[in-house]
């Protein structure tokens, strides 16, 4: 039985990941186009790029990981050795030379490259620690589940504070291009939390599955299994797909509102003497949002199953979106409204993914007898990551398209792209989604077995 401080503890690290995550996801196209000084297809292939490298990079940490040996387990240790250089690198990526425009990009694709490599040496070992915390599926599903809601819980911080906090640092009057120490001082902020964060997950959380077969197989036995998990191939597929359609709605919505909305004539809406943005506000109430399917997703999949639970997710995330299209931007009333439904069912659907990953490992285990964790879960690492690159990729190249131009009043054509970014192009990545996960065959009967007869490998194991 996990306690509850052990769940705590397993929150904070993906509370620290998401905090960076959204920024990246929410800022950071906008600050390389409209502070940083980059154009938006250059933007866009320097993400799709260092992503797509960095996507291949999870597998060779995840096996790394997978052979690890210290005092502190198998994951755990890479928690604390790398909590500080994540929070100083984040600094770094959100931090403006005083170069031309080719220094510029050197610096951006340098600084990027080395933060998601970074990301995904700190986030596999802590995403596969969840697949040696406990062998029990429903227990999974609960750390899942809090996993989640402290992400979310931290990018809902990180989300409402971030423009607040650039505004205050740099002086709330002063124009976007002029507020790089703002946006400096801000990720500096975020980026001593995170370090602390990952600190007390790595503090408070323990590893407990040992593999039925203790010594580990060769790499090459590893890649085979894996090759050959199909389980495994149709995460991989929903996976890229949820992610293009949550890194094209994230990424896109500042400019939504900047642009079509344009928030510069609203009001401020203050509270607790803070003024907020409404873009800000959009996305924190978006995690808000996402952290209530969250705690819905455990016990409607455990109701249902978490097949039937993530393709109804889906499917509304599917229509809700396409609707989104046609809202007006006075219309703000409704805006609020839909992406608080989309939102809910987007974040429902995170924690099933994850604990789908921890189940292939346990169907892998049984089939060959290897245990490749940290290999596995960097899968669903590089699922993230390759979907943000095709989605921060295609926003990047689309606003070019579209005839975007930055910190000037948009053509027709440019407001329509824009538009399109969150309703039908989002649209396309839940329903391949919807169509990989059918395919999904580990039903909750299929893994009762399979927990039966790895117990009973582990149990005559033990007793050799």
């Amino acid at each position: 039985m996990i306690r509850l401080r052990e769940k705590v503890g397993y929150g904070f690290g993906d509370m620290a990941s998401s905090m960076f995550w959204k920024l990246f996801g929410s800022y950071l196209m906008i600050f390389y186009t409209d502070v940083f000084g980059l154009p938006a297809a250059i933007v866009g292939t320097m993400f799709l790029i260092t992503r797509v490298w960095d996507s291949a990079f999870d597998p060779i940490v995840g096996v790394i990981a997978d052979r690890t040996s210290s005092r502190w387990g198998k994951f755990r240790p890479y928690l604390l050795w790398l909590c500080i250089p994540f929070a100083l690198i984040g600094v770094l990526t959100f931090t403006t030379p005083a170069w031309g425009l080719t220094g510029k990009i050197v610096y951006a694709y340098a600084t990027y490259s080395l933060m998601m490599m970074v990301y995904s040496a700190i986030n596999v070992p802590y995403a596969s620690l969840l697949g040696v915390m406990s062998p029990d599926p429903k227990d999974r599903n609960v750390l899942s589940t809090y996993r989640m809601t402290f992400a979310y819980i931290g990018s809902f911080i990180a989300l409402l504070l971030f423009m607040p906090m650039v505004n205050l640092f740099s002086g709330a009057d002063a124009p976007i291009e002029a507020q790089r120490h703002g946006w400096t001082a801000s990720v500096a902020v975020i980026g001593v939390l995170c370090a602390l964060l990952f600190y007390g997950c790595f503090a408070l959380t323990r590893e407990r599955v040992k593999p039925v077969r203790e010594k580990q197989a060769p790499l090459r036995d590893d890649l085979k299994d894996l090759l050959g998990n199909r389980p495994w191939w149709i995460l991989l597929g929903a996976g890229v797909s949820a992610l293009v359609f949550n890194s094209i709605r994230d990424g896109a919505t500042v400019y939504y509102f900047k642009y079509y909305v344009v928030e510069a004539e609203h009001p401020a809406i203050t509270l607790f003497g803070i003024p907020f943005v409404l873009s800000g506000l959009y996305l924190a109430v978006g995690q808000a949002a996402n952290i209530l399917g969250v705690i819905l997703a455990a016990p409607v999949s455990n109701r249902i199953g978490k097949k039937r639970t993530y393709m109804a997710s889906m499917l509304i995330a599917t229509v809700l979106s396409i609707a989104f299209y046609w809202l007006d931007r006075d219309n703000l009333g409704m805006i609020f409204l839909l992406q608080v439904l989309i939102s809910i069912c987007a974040g429902s659907i995170f924690p099933i993914l994850w604990s789908m990953y921890a189940d292939c490992t346990d169907y892998s285990e049984l089939r060959t007898g290897n245990r490749a964790t940290g290999l596995i879960f960097s899968s669903s690492s590089m699922s993230q990551k390759f979907g943000w690159a095709i989605g921060s990729a295609l926003t990047g190249w689309l606003l070019h398209y579209f005839g975007f131009r930055a910190n000037e009043v948009q053509s027709v054509e440019a407001i329509h792209g824009i538009k399109m970014f969150l309703s039908f192009l989002p649209a396309v990545g839940t329903a391949l989604s919807v169509l990989f996960i059918s395919l999904y065959p580990l039903s909750e009967e299929r893994m009762r077995s399979i927990m039966v007869e790895l117990e009973r490998k582990r149990t005559a194991s033990k007793n050799q």
